[in-house]
């Protein structure tokens, strides 16, 4: 069996049963597909390991989740000369990659092809869920927020760089929690990729 690195995000599985929790604002979600083929599970990641998203260098990963994030902010001067971030609107769009196959395939590697992808699309939304849940953690600490004496706004911008960066580095350390975890012995990800590459 050929092997290839696995990079993912990785999720608990308990989450997957949780409903998300509702916001004022809506992320916008789109799928991206690359192609790969084969005619055994063994050929189809073989295919990923030829195919896949580059991460770093010549580093290819199965799936990859990745973000772009603007923001419409309020700063407001007040009377006294603080500024105050009055509103902070965020517009988030989240881009899943997958694989998909091309072309036809033996029925039984067609149901073996749907659990690994059903399964991988799972994780890379929880991935996505907690983006949504740094966002919106963004748009919480930051609506109200003010500095004294600061005209031109530029105290309470530096200080909102450093609530961005915070947050930010947390939900990468989640990332990198949950892929611990599911590309250990016996996690998710490896079952699933296992059970592609054994299967028919």
């Amino acid at each position: 069996m050929t092997r290839f690195p696995v990079f993912i995000t990785a999720a608990v599985a308990v989450l997957l049963t949780l409903a998300p929790p509702a916001f004022a604002w809506e992320a916008v979600e789109q799928v991206k597909a690359y192609p790969v083929s084969g005619q055994s599970g063994a050929e189809l990641y073989r295919s990923i390991g030829d195919n896949g998203p580059v991460i770093s260098g010549d580093r290819r990963t199965i799936a990859h989740t990745t973000f772009k994030l603007t923001w419409g902010r309020d700063y407001r001067e007040r009377g006294d000369g603080s500024c105050v971030i009055a509103a902070n609107n965020p517009k988030l769009i989240i881009t899943y990659t997958l694989p998909k196959p091309r072309g036809s395939m033996p029925s039984s590697v067609a149901s073996s092809w749907k659990r690994f992808a059903d399964g991988l699309a799972a994780h890379e939304r929880v991935h996505g869920q907690y983006i949504i849940e740094m966002v919106q953690a963004i748009q919480d600490v930051s609506v109200g927020l003010s500095e004294p004496a600061d005209p031109g706004c530029h105290k309470v911008r530096a200080k909102l760089q450093t609530h961005l960066k915070r947050l930010s580095d947390q939900q990468r350390a989640r990332g990198r929690e949950f892929d611990r975890i599911e590309m250990g012995d016996g996690g998710a990800v490896q079952s699933l990729v296992l059970a592609l590459v054994n299967g028919p």
